[in-house]
């Protein structure tokens, strides 16, 4: 499964997307909890990202915007649960230009025959909010998002590789 799976059945308020990378789950933990590497995946094309902090522990929070070619910034925020690790992380997730409308996002990395599936589901408050941020482009999102998140894990294992 190399393909990213992204399903949102009719009348749940639910996102589930799925996708096996060629790397260890510590390297996908690394790239969802460093902001330096954090910076080279997330968000869409042509915008830059910056990451104001991000604390990652229980109780820990995160904040940070992409600012896009004309200067307008998209601020982002959201308060970890739990002890992320190299098995999960489970966060809150806001977009501040639609305050209140928060998600509960769990991302698993497992690790199978050498590769991970990252999955990540995430909960919305209603399926109309779930419906507002599919059709706000959260697909074309991701796919992007994932295709720079590959090409950056092929990038630490082959740094790993050439460390050994």
């Amino acid at each position: 499964m190399t393909e990213t799976r992204i399903i949102a059945e009719p009348g749940l308020p639910l996102v589930e997307v799925t996708r096996e990378f060629d790397a260890p789950p510590h390297l996908l933990f690394r790239a969802h909890v460093e902001p330096d590497l954090l910076v080279r995946w997330l968000g869409t094309d042509g915008l830059v990202m910056t990451v104001d902090h991000l604390d990652a522990r229980h109780g820990g929070t995160w904040r940070y915007s992409h600012r896009d070619a004309g200067g307008n910034d998209y601020g982002f925020h959201g308060v970890y649960h739990g002890t992320p690790s190299p098995d999960h992380i489970t966060q809150t997730f806001e977009f501040e230009g639609m305050p209140g409308h928060v998600s509960l996002e769990t991302i698993t990395f497992e690790e199978r025959a050498g590769k991970t599936v990252l999955r990540l589901l995430a909960v919305f408050q209603s399926v109309e909010d779930r419906d507002g941020k599919l059709a706000s482009g959260m697909e074309s999102g991701i796919h992007e998002s994932i295709r720079r998140l590959d090409a950056l894990v092929a990038t630490l294992v082959d740094n790993l590789a050439a460390v050994r």
